[in-house]
C-alpha cells in the first residue's frame, strides 16, 4: 500500500480505531488494580443471571437489578452476561463491553461530527481527539455503563439527522430507549435532545406527519411502553429514594452545578474522584481549551443552523449532573466527551482559516501538526495512567479487598469465620465476584443492613462471612477460629497480627487477625 493511500480517509479512520483498541486493551485486566465496586456488582449479577437467569436478589431477567439498592440498568449486565459466558467472571469480562461500545462512541463521533459538518477532515479529527480525550479514556477501558448509553445515544441523534425516511426516525427511539435502559444521565438527556433536534428541524418533521406515518405511531407506542418500567421504579418501588438522596433542589445549587463543568478547574484540572481521572490532568488538554474556544468562534461566524445543534448538544451535557449533589462529576456529563472533541476539531480547523487570512496564502500543516502535538500530550498521558495510576489510585479502585480473596483464598477455607471491615464499602459483593459464590447459595445465606441514607443496602453476612466495624464484631464471643480483615481506622488493639495487605502505593490496607 503506498503512502498516498495510507492518508486516504478511510485508511486514517482505521488507523485512529487500532489505536484507539490497543491503548484500551493493553492490560485491561490490570489496570486499574481491581474491579470498582459497581465493576463487581455488574460482573456478579451478569454470572448470576448466566447460571439460573436470576439476579443476586433472586429476581428472574429483571429490568431494573437492585443491586445495592441504586438499581443498575439492564443493557451493561445483559451484553457483560455474553462475555462472562464465554471468558468466565473476571476483570476482562467485565471490561470489554465497555471498550466495544467505547469503539462505537469513536464511530459515531466520526459519522456524526461528519454529518452536520458535511466535512471529512472535521469527522476524522474529531474521532481523534475523542480517542485520546483524558475525559473519556478511563471509562472506555473499565466497567462503565455509561458508555453503552453515550454509544446509543449519538447513534439516535445521528439517526434522526438522516431526512427523508420515517423509519429512521423509529430506529432512532428505539436507540434512544436503549441509551437511557443504559445509563441514567441519558433519562434526563433523551426528552431535552428529542426537543432540540424537533425545534430545529420543525418544518422537516411536520412534512413527515405527511409521510409514512406507521414508523411514527410505531416510535410513540415503544416510546410510551419503555417508559412504564421506569415510572414503576420511582413510584412503587424504592428507586425513588435513592434518587432523592443525591438530588439538589435549591436552583441556585442547581446553576453552580452545571457552571462547574465548564470551568477552568475542572476542564484543566479534572475531576478529583480518581477513578474518572488521573491526578495532575484535566479532562481536556491544555491545547484543547483554545482549539475549543476557536471552534465556537468558528461555528458563530459560519451561522450554520445544522452546526448549532452541536453547540446545543454541548450546552445540554451537564444538565443531569447539575441536579444532583455531585459536582462537577464527569461520569454522569460523559456526553461532553464527543462534542468537546467536535469543537476542538472545529477549532484546527477555524486556526487554519485564520493563518490563512493573516498570510493570505493556503496552509496545509495545520491539521497534521495539530495531531501531532495532541498525540505527544496523549503519549505523557498514556505513560502516566501505565507507570503511576495504577499505585496512585488503588485505593479508590478497592484494591485491598481484591487481595483478601485472592492472596488468602486457600486460607479461608480453613477457618469457621471470616470478618471483613467494611471500612472500604460493599465487602460482601468482592466475596461474590472473586471466589465465584453461587448465586443460590448466596441467597439462602445472606442478611441484609437496613437501608442508608444514600438509598444503599449493605450485607452484614453471608455463609461463613461477616461484614461490618470489626471491633465490633471481634467481641462477639461466638466468633471462635475466625480470620479477620480489619482496616488501619478499626484494627484491633493490643492484638498481635498476622499479616498485612498493602495498597500499591504502600499503604496498609488491612491487619490480618486470627482467632
Amino acid at each position: 500500500m503506498s503512502y498516498s493511500n495510507l492518508l486516504r480517509p478511510k485508511y486514517l479512520f482505521i488507523l485512529i480505531c487500532l489505536l484507539f483498541l490497543i491503548t484500551r486493551l493493553y492490560k485491561i485486566n490490570q489496570i486499574p488494580a481491581s474491579v470498582y465496586w459497581d465493576e463487581a456488582s455488574i460482573g456478579y449479577n451478569a454470572y448470576s443471571i448466566t447460571l439460573d437467569g436470576r439476579d443476586e436478589w433472586g429476581k428472574f431477567l429483571p429490568i431494573h437489578f437492585r443491586a445495592f439498592g441504586e438499581f443498575k440498568l439492564p443493557v451493561y449486565i445483559y451484553v457483560t452476561a455474553a462475555f462472562v459466558k464465554v471468558f468466565g467472571l473476571n476483570e476482562f469480562s467485565v471490561r470489554i463491553p465497555a471498550v466495544l461500545f467505547s469503539l462505537g462512541v469513536i464511530i459515531m463521533t466520526y459519522l456524526l461530527a461528519k454529518k452536520v459538518t458535511k466535512n471529512t477532515i472535521i469527522g476524522l479529527l474529531s474521532s481523534f481527539f475523542v480517542t485520546i480525550s483524558p475525559y473519556f479514556f478511563i471509562f472506555s477501558r473499565t466497567g462503565y455503563e455509561a458508555t453503552a448509553g453515550l454509544m446509543f445515544y449519538l447513534l439516535a441523534i445521528y439517526l434522526l439527522l438522516i431526512k427523508g425516511n420515517n423509519w429512521n426516525i423509529l430506529f432512532s427511539i428505539i436507540s434512544f430507549i436503549i441509551s437511557f435502559y443504559s445509563y441514567n444521565s441519558f433519562r434526563i438527556l433523551t426528552p431535552i435532545t428529542i426537543l432540540v433536534i424537533f425545534i430545529l428541524n420543525i418544518s422537516y418533521f411536520k412534512l413527515a406527519l405527511k409521510k409514512d406515518i406507521a414508523p411514527l405511531i410505531l416510535a410513540f407506542l415503544i416510546l410510551s411502553l419503555s417508559v412504564i418500567p421506569i415510572y414503576r421504579l420511582y413510584t412503587y418501588d424504592t428507586g425513588s429514594l435513592r434518587f432523592q438522596t443525591v438530588s439538589v433542589l435549591k436552583a441556585k445549587d442547581i446553576f453552580g452545578n452545571y457552571f462547574s463543568h465548564f470551568s477552568l478547574d475542572f476542564l484543566l484540572n479534572g475531576d478529583k474522584n480518581s477513578r474518572s481521572q488521573q491526578k495532575g490532568f484535566g479532562q481536556i488538554y491544555l491545547p484543547d481549551f483554545i482549539l475549543i474556544f476557536l471552534g465556537l468562534l468558528f461555528l458563530l461566524i459560519k451561522k450554520q443552523k445544522n452546526s448549532i445543534i452541536l453547540l446545543l448538544l454541548l450546552l445540554i451535557s451537564p444538565i443531569p449532573a447539575a441536579i444532583t449533589k455531585e459536582s462537577p462529576h464527569a461520569l454522569r456529563t460523559i456526553s461532553l466527551a464527543p462534542f468537546l472533541s467536535i469543537f476542538s476539531a472545529l477549532g484546527v480547523i477555524s486556526l487554519r482559516e485564520l493563518l490563512e487570512r493573516i498570510f493570505s496564502k493556503k496552509i496545509g500543516f495545520i491539521e497534521f501538526g495539530t495531531v501531532i502535538i495532541m498525540f505527544l500530550f496523549f503519549i505523557n498521558y498514556l505513560i502516566n495512567f501505565i507507570k503511576i495510576y495504577p499505585s496512585q489510585s488503588s485505593k479508590d479502585w478497592q484494591y485491598g479487598y481484591k487481595r483478601i480473596y485472592t492472596d488468602f483464598q486457600d486460607q479461608l477455607t480453613r477457618y469457621q469465620h471470616i470478618v471483613i471491615s467494611d471500612e472500604y464499602a460493599q465487602p460482601y459483593i468482592f466475596a461474590l465476584f472473586y471466589l465465584k459464590i453461587n448465586p443460590e447459595a448466596f441467597r439462602k445465606t445472606v442478611m441484609r443492613n437496613h437501608v442508608s441514607n444514600w438509598g444503599f443496602s449493605t450485607v452484614s453476612d453471608f455463609d461463613k462471612f461477616k461484614f461490618g466495624k470489626v471491633n465490633k464484631l471481634s467481641n462477639d464471643g461466638s466468633l471462635k477460629n475466625s480470620l479477620i480483615f480489619s482496616s488501619d481506622q478499626d484494627k484491633l488493639p493490643n492484638k498481635e497480627y498476622l499479616n498485612l495487605i498493602k495498597s500499591l502505593d504502600g499503604d496498609i490496607a488491612f491487619w490480618v487477625y486470627q482467632l
